[in-house]
């Protein structure tokens, strides 16, 4: 249902509220049908707000996103659909160690990946890539890393 309504509905996305509206029908949706994928994603959202500097906000197209220092590291739609950008070479070592990290459903060929979050080994993947995203981040905002700069005020 999700890719149909993304493939020919996509252009909705547009529309405000359409997306948010859309995912609290998918929300719907999964409580009766996976209850399970919405515990899920409550578990996953509870360790994540444990880590320094994340932040939880509403995203754009839907769902919830998870921010390191304002910034997204990646979102979960209410379906358990995990989408997260990463560099390609970090999209395409998960994609060949783990069958169920895709291409991204609508940006192929970027960094984004998108896994569905249906079983609990799943869940243990996505924090894994959660850990690998945030580490990058949080490296790249490190003082040591030559392309970080400070402000200076005069």
């Amino acid at each position: 249902m999700f890719g149909f309504v993304i493939k020919h509905f996509g252009f909705l996305k547009y529309v405000p509220l359409a997306p948010h509206v859309f995912d609290a029908m998918l929300k719907v949706w999964t409580a009766f049908s996976r209850p399970h994928v919405l515990g899920y994603i409550d578990t996953i959202e509870a360790e994540l707000m444990r880590w320094q500097g994340m932040r939880l906000t509403i995203h754009k197209y839907g769902g919830i996103q998870f921010n390191y220092h304002g910034k997204e590291l990646g979102h979960i739609h209410s379906n358990g659909l995990l989408d997260m950008p990463l560099s390609r070479k970090q999209k395409h070592q998960l994609m060949q160690q783990h069958a169920t990290v895709q291409d991204h459903h609508t940006f192929k060929g970027t960094g984004w990946i998108s896994l569905f979050i249906k079983a609990e080994g799943d869940v243990q993947l996505t924090m894994s890539i959660f850990q690998l995203a945030y580490k990058t981040r949080k490296a790249k905002m490190s003082p040591t890393n030559s392309h970080y700069t400070v402000p200076i005020f005069v």
